[in-house]
Formats: C-alpha cells, structure tokens, sequence
C-alpha cells in the first residue's frame, strides 16, 4: 500500500512542474544577455605636487547606468608634478611611463585600443601657465608625446578650470556612493532620499568646495547647473587658488621670514636652511617678495612650537574686511550657507588622520580639531619625530597644515559644531579614491546620461510574484489531492 501511495507522487510532481513551466512560458520577458565583456578607461590627474594614474572598468553593455563604474587599480607616478618639469619638458612625460607600463598590464591587450586615455592639469599648471604660458604649453606638448606613443585612445591633455575640478569631484564622491539614483533589489532604480554629498578638495596649491543648494548664487561664476539621470542639480562652487596645502605652507614660510625671523609653526628643535629664491619663485608669493633681495641668498630659520603665533600667521591669509554680497567665505567671495553632509578628501583626509592615527587625538568636532591643532603646534621636533619617524620628511608641517584646516574650515567656509558633525574626512569611498579623475571619466565619456535609466533586463517583478504564487497553488493542490488519494486508498483497505 505505502509503495502505491508513493507511486502516486511522481505524476503530481510532474504535472505541477508542467503547469508551472507553461505558466512560466506566459511571463512577459527581456532579453537577458551573458554577462559582457568589461570596458575601461585610464585617467591621469596631474596634479601640483604629483601625478597619479586611475585605471577604471565597467561592463560594456551598462555604459549608462549607475553604481558599475568601479576603480581597477591605481599608481602613484615617481617625482613632483608634471608643472615642475618647467625647464625640462621632456621629463614630464618620461615621468609618466612607469605607470603607462603598468596600464598595458592592468587593461587586456584586447581592450588597448578602445580604452579612453586623459590627462588633467590642475592648480599646479594653472600656475605655470599664469607665470609661463609658453611653458605650460611646452610641458602639455612633451607629455601628449609620451602618451601618444601607447596602444590607448588618448583623448587628450588639458588644464583643468578650478570649477571644473571642484564640481568633478563632487559628482565623483556622490557618484561612488550612490547618491545620485541606485538600483533597488525590486528591479528598479530610484532615487535616495538621502540627498547628495558637499565636497572639499584639498590638493597642492588650490583647495575647492562644492555643495548642492537651493537658491541661485549671486555670483554666476559659483553656479553650476547639472542634469543626471532626468534630476536637475544646482550646485555652488568655487576654487581658491594659492590655497593649497604646499601653496599656503610657503606662504606662511614667506610671512615668517618677514614678520618673526624664525618660524612658528615649525617644531623648536627643527631649523632649516631657506634658499629665498624658492621661497618667492611662486606666484602664490610674488605679492609678499621684498623690493630687493638676493634670490641665490640662504636664511637660516629655526621653528618655535608656538600654537598662538601659528594661528595669527595663518589667520593673515584670510580677509574678511570686504563682501560685495549678501554673506561671503573669505576674500569677498560669495557662498551661501553649508547646508548637508560633506566629504573632505585629499589632504584634508591626510591632516585630520595623522591627528587621529598618529597623535592619537579626537577631531569630531571644531573644538576637538581646535585643540588637536594646538597639541601638534607644541610639540618639539624631537617628540614628533619620536612619534612618526617614518613620516621625517613632512613631519615639520604638520602644525602649520592642521592649523590651517581648522582655520579654513570654521572662519573661512563658516563651518558651525552643528554643521561640522556632517563631515566625513575620508580617502576613499566605495573602494575608489576620491577626487575629481572619476567624475571627468564619467562626463566625457557620457556614462552619466541626462535621462533616468529603465528597467534592467530580465523578467519584470511584478511577473516573478505572479508565478511564485501560481507556483505555490499548483503545489499546494498537488499535495491536497495526494492527502485525498492516500485517505481514499486508507478507506479501501479499511473494508
């Protein structure tokens, strides 16, 4: 008898997977494609004080769709920035083949010839190019040769705009995070409610922040009007040249020489011999150059450990006397409210994390940075290097660099306790480095569409649901007849 009763399980079996692949037969369908082959792209971002190399890969039949474009290595070009090679053209672009070398090995040769290749200049040759267009020029023209000369697609290399730099960076961080529209396990994509992500950039000799806002800036040159995925963003922007990390540590160098005579920021203990012709050689410093002076002279400058005097140092680079708007950030430009969270990256992710990693101090707050600033300015040259022997060759600058985040951040871009906890000092997000290399891959390659996206290919979820539950029915009738069966059978044997 149990023999027979299982005899019966089978065909019900069977006839229930029959009706659900006839059922399945009638689900409206997309084609649903193996996964493809990966494209990439390579992205030079030639900065002031160095050059680093972005490889980046997506799946090449998702050009315009969202959270795919991931970093798929990285690599620090040896010696300064691509500006430094002023008198040495050549050398600009014979810096750059290490890292061309590895990109042959990191893209498949396959894809060599499909894989977009740029370069960008930012505020290192914005400098030169104020200073020496014929330079400039002839540094672009040296290093163009070099990357013409590989398998790649190169597409070009230019000098980056400050507003260029700052807004590329802020669709990079929110493009990596998913601010922007993100695809939900429902099979459709929607927009986060969370809104988008302010940016700040601190790099070699600028320093950029960039924030959606509401209302129309009063100067038309901090406003820029994007359209990502069918949603309309207006976004304040602004670049201040000279303000980059090593552009403002010489000119702290060049304030002390004339104020002090020895250097405050500097650690006591450390002293240095200061060739003034490199002190004034920057645009960032002509203004502060002597009438006279004898360029191939050395000074010797000792550091003091003085927090109080760094601060008035710093505090001389920032004007406040003037603002021909509603509200300004410093030197009479205007900004509007910090309004949101933010992402600091660059070398404000540096500064604030060796306060935390190396001091071992907390900076959750402007109070807490305010002091952390104030420990590392009191610190003599023997204790830091006790603390960062590793670090010896930035070690002296660490005074001076934190105590100008914390001066940029609360009196120049008017950042409040309230408004300081949103920000995030972070290097990467998403596994990708932050900054504007990313965001400039995505716009030129068009994989940010202005439209929003559709569905992605498969089966509608609606459908899916339908058949799980026609599923389900078929069976739990099945097996209501098999109980029926069984009973019946049970009943037979009974009499």
């Amino acid at each position: 008898m149990a023999g027979k009763m299982l005899s019966l399980l089978p065909p019900l079996l069977l006839a229930a997977a029959g009706l659900a692949g006839l059922l399945l037969l009638c689900v409206p369908t997309r084609d649903v494609r193996e996964p493809p082959a990966l494209k990439y792209g390579i992205v030079l971002d030639a900065g002031s004080s160095h050059t680093s190399m972005f490889v980046y890969k997506w799946p090449a039949d998702k050009e315009n769709d969202t959270g795919i474009v991931g970093q798929h290595s990285s690599c620090d070009v040896q010696g300064g920035g691509i500006s430094s090679y002023a008198d040495n053209p050549s050398g600009a672009g014979q810096s750059l083949v290490e890292c061309l070398e590895q990109a042959l090995q990191d893209v498949p040769k396959e894809r060599h010839t499909g894989t977009p290749l740029y370069l960008g200049a930012t505020a290192g040759m914005r400098l030169l190019n104020l200073t020496s267009p014929e330079a400039s020029a002839n540094v672009l023209a040296a290093v163009t040769q070099t990357l013409t000369q590989y398998p790649f697609d190169f597409r070009g290399a230019r000098i980056l705009s400050g507003q260029d730099e700052g807004v590329f960076g802020w669709v990079t961080a929110n493009y990596l995070l998913e601010n922007f529209i993100k695809y939900g396990w429902v099979g459709r994509w929607f927009r986060p409610r969370k809104g988008t992500l302010g940016a700040m950039d601190l790099g070699g000799a600028s320093t950029q922040i960039t924030f959606e806002t509401a209302s129309p800036a009063e100067d038309q040159a901090n406003e820029v009007q994007l359209r990502l995925y069918g949603q309309h963003y207006r976004v304040y922007t602004h670049s201040f040249l000279c303000y980059g990390r090593d552009q403002i540590l010489q000119r702290l160098l060049a304030s002390a020489l004339q104020t002090h005579g020895f250097h405050p920021c500097w650690p006591r203990g450390y002293s240095a011999q200061v060739l003034l012709q490199d002190v004034y050689q920057s645009p960032c410093t002509m203004a502060q150059q002597p009438q006279a002076f004898n360029s191939s002279a050395r000074v010797s400058l000792s550091g003091s450990s003085d927090p109080a005097l760094c601060r008035d140092l710093v505090s001389r680079h920032f004007s406040f006397s003037s603002c021909h708007f509603s509200r300004c950030s410093f030197n009479g430009v205007f900004q509007p409210p910090v309004t949101g969270n933010f992402i600091a990256f660059s070398a404000f992710f540096y500064t604030v994390d060796f306060l935390r990693t190396v001091m071992g101090l907390p900076v959750a707050t402007l109070q807490q940075l305010e002091a952390a600033a104030v420990t590392v300015c009191n610190q003599t040259w023997a204790e830091l290097q006790a603390r960062a022997p590793e670090q010896r060759a930035r070690l002296a600058d660490y005074c001076a660099g934190a105590m100008f985040v914390q001066q940029l951040l609360s009196r120049g871009y008017g950042f409040d306790e309230r408004t300081f906890g949103g920000v995030a000092f972070q290097k990467k997000a998403a596994d990708a480095a932050v900054g504007w290399a990313l965001g400039y891959m995505l716009n030129l390659t068009n994989l940010i569409p202005a439209d929003p996206p559709g569905l992605r290919k498969g089966t509608d979820f609606s459908s899916w649901v339908v058949l799980l539950l026609l599923f389900a029915a078929v069976l739990l009738a099945a097996l209501v007849l098999l109980l029926r069966q069984v009973r019946s059978a049970k009943s037979r044997s009974g009499i």
